[in-house]
Formats: C-alpha cells, structure tokens, sequence
C-alpha cells in the first residue's frame, strides 16, 4: 500500500518491515494486524488493517513518530 502525507509518500513495498502485531484469530471479525515499517531515510509507519468490526476496519497507513515507535515495539 501507498499513502501520501503531508507531501511524504509511504510505501509497504519500498521500505523496511520492522514489527508485526495481530489481535484476534484470522477471520474473526474484530481481529486486526498492524505493522510497523521504517523509510530509507529513517520515517516509521504503521500499516494497519483489519476485520468489519475491529478497530482497523479498512487498511490504512499511519505515521509515527520515532519516540512512538520505539514505545510501540517495546509493546509488540
């Protein structure tokens, strides 16, 4: 997936997939997953997707902050 924001494009298939994190079972409804992705010049992202009634119902990219990442992977 691709998404501009704030005039910087963030791309799955261009950068580095660095955590993964699923909630729920595959195909349960409210499961979702979320991955997080670090540019080649050092930006993270959140990739994240997931079932009709979770919390990530359509897929969607989401920048974070360095701080936040670090935060999110010590929680993953």
């Amino acid at each position: 997936m691709k998404k501009i924001i704030c005039k910087v494009t963030y791309d799955t298939d261009a950068a580095e997939l660095v955590a993964k994190k699923t909630g729920g079972e595959f195909g349960d409804p409210s499961g979702y997953e979320e991955s997080l992705y670090k540019t080649a010049d050092g930006k993270f992202f959140l990739y994240v997707n997931g079932g009709e009634d979770s919390i990530y119902p359509k897929e969607d990219i989401k920048r974070m902050a360095a701080k936040k990442a670090e935060e999110w992977q010590a929680n993953a």
